[in-house]
């Protein structure tokens, strides 16, 4: 069984990026992301409304942390540690050595390749210092751009469900992209 230990939290670095623990100072940019109707279009989760929901989040982000179920890390320019987006692991899945990836990126930082840089970090950390065997991500199939990224990543489409859960008023479809540790 994988033995997860976040206490020590690392910071992740990439030429561009620190990948740093979220905290309540960021409670204004995590409102700013998941008030953000364009950017939560393809997130099937409910907007923020209040920074109320805002710290809700960190607090669950945190308690992960904390029981090492999950490490949900802030995305931050090198030169500036204000918090632009959000990356990580959860619903690990401890027995199988598995994790599922998810991920969010201000508007205004997309099409910089910032989430690429991301991702190769975190992968990279999730293979070697977490021992994941398998990571796997849950997307909306109408998100072009998040595909071509797990694809772009090696991530495999390995399923489609049609209408298999309900949100927000109307059945949604999934599509399940994996990707097994390098050899």
């Amino acid at each position: 069984m994988l033995t997860l230990n976040f206490n020590s939290f690392p910071v992740l670095f990439t030429p561009r990026l620190m990948l740093r623990q979220i905290s309540e100072n960021d409670v204004n940019e995590i409102f700013v992301l998941r008030s953000n109707k364009e950017l939560m279009e393809f997130i099937d989760r409910p907007l923020a409304t209040s920074a109320e929901d805002a710290l809700d989040l960190i607090k669950k982000i945190t308690d992960s942390t904390n029981n090492n179920e999950g490490i949900t890390r802030a995305i931050s320019l090198q030169n500036d540690a204000a918090l632009i987006g959000t990356i990580g692991f959860w619903r690990v899945d401890k027995e199988n050595y598995g994790a599922e990836l998810g991920y969010l990126l201000h508007p205004s930082h997309q099409q910089k390749r910032l989430m690429q840089e991301a991702i190769v970090a975190v992968l990279s950390y999730g293979f070697s210092a977490i021992k994941l065997h398998s990571i796997e991500a849950n997307i909306n199939p109408a998100n072009v751009a998040s595909k071509k990224l797990l694809e772009k990543n090696g991530f495999v489409q390995e399923a489609y469900f049609e209408e298999n859960f309900f949100y927000n008023g109307r059945f949604m479809d999934a599509a399940i992209y994996a990707l097994l540790t390098p050899l």
